[in-house]
């Protein structure tokens, strides 16, 4: 993704409500002057622009060498809509690829499992709306390996590019998965890409928030 397409995201998760200012609590228990919501992409012509962003994002980093997939894999429950929107905006791409997902709770009669969609096989994608604990992406990475195949990275939204619940650890949640899994965390944007909207937006609804967001990451940002 071009530095000019990461800017046209977070406009089009800002002016579509997704992407909020104000104060709110993280799991980290921190008040960020930000929150981003994937669950409120919820109307069809929303979710289908979405899916756009992340299959571009997808198919740049896999000519760059960056990612490798053979299919995706969406872990419940947003991850399960954010999967197949990617593969259907791959689809009308050219690149018709498989997709999976999993049930909570594994289904005792039909098919049966917690499993659905297309066999894991292969390198396989995670996809997910951000990261926090990283606990879908745990849970992902053990379904993968248990079906044989091979978690090859995850592809999210937003990259909040701040260290994890625990101030002495340097890394972030994205960086914990690359350290722990050996495998990348790639994003469509990340916090450097919303500030930079943010300094450079002519609307004042949008610039006010511009100092607070700038001591967020000076603080808890990621080197």
């Amino acid at each position: 993704m071009t530095d000019a397409l990461r800017a046209e995201f977070i406009r089009f998760a800002v002016d579509a409500g997704i992407l909020r200012f104000g104060e709110f609590r993280t799991k980290a228990g921190r008040l960020s002057p930000y929150f981003f919501n994937a669950g409120l992409f919820s109307r069809g012509a929303l979710l289908a622009r979405l899916g756009r962003f992340y299959a571009r994002t997808l198919l740049d980093a896999r000519e760059r060498g960056e990612l490798r997939a053979d299919m995706l894999f969406g872990p419940a429950y947003k991850g399960i809509t954010l999967a197949a929107a990617t593969a259907i905006a791959l689809a009308e791409a050219g690149v018709d690829m498989p997709f999976a997902y999993n049930r909570k709770e594994a289904k005792d009669h039909g098919e049966g499992g917690t499993l659905v969609g297309a066999p894991l096989q292969g390198d396989v994608l995670i996809i997910d709306d951000v990261i926090s604990a990283g606990t879908s992406v745990r849970e992902s990475v053990a379904l993968i390996e248990q079906a044989g195949a091979r978690p090859s990275g995850v592809l999210i939204a937003l990259d909040r590019q701040e260290r994890g619940a625990d101030d002495a650890n340097p890394r972030s949640a994205a960086q914990e998965i690359t350290a722990t899994w050996g495998i990348p965390v790639v994003a469509i944007a990340g916090l450097d890409d919303l500030l930079a909207v943010v300094e450079t937006s002519e609307d004042d609804a949008v610039t006010v928030h511009r100092d607070r967001i700038t001591a967020y990451r000076d603080r808890f940002g990621i080197a």
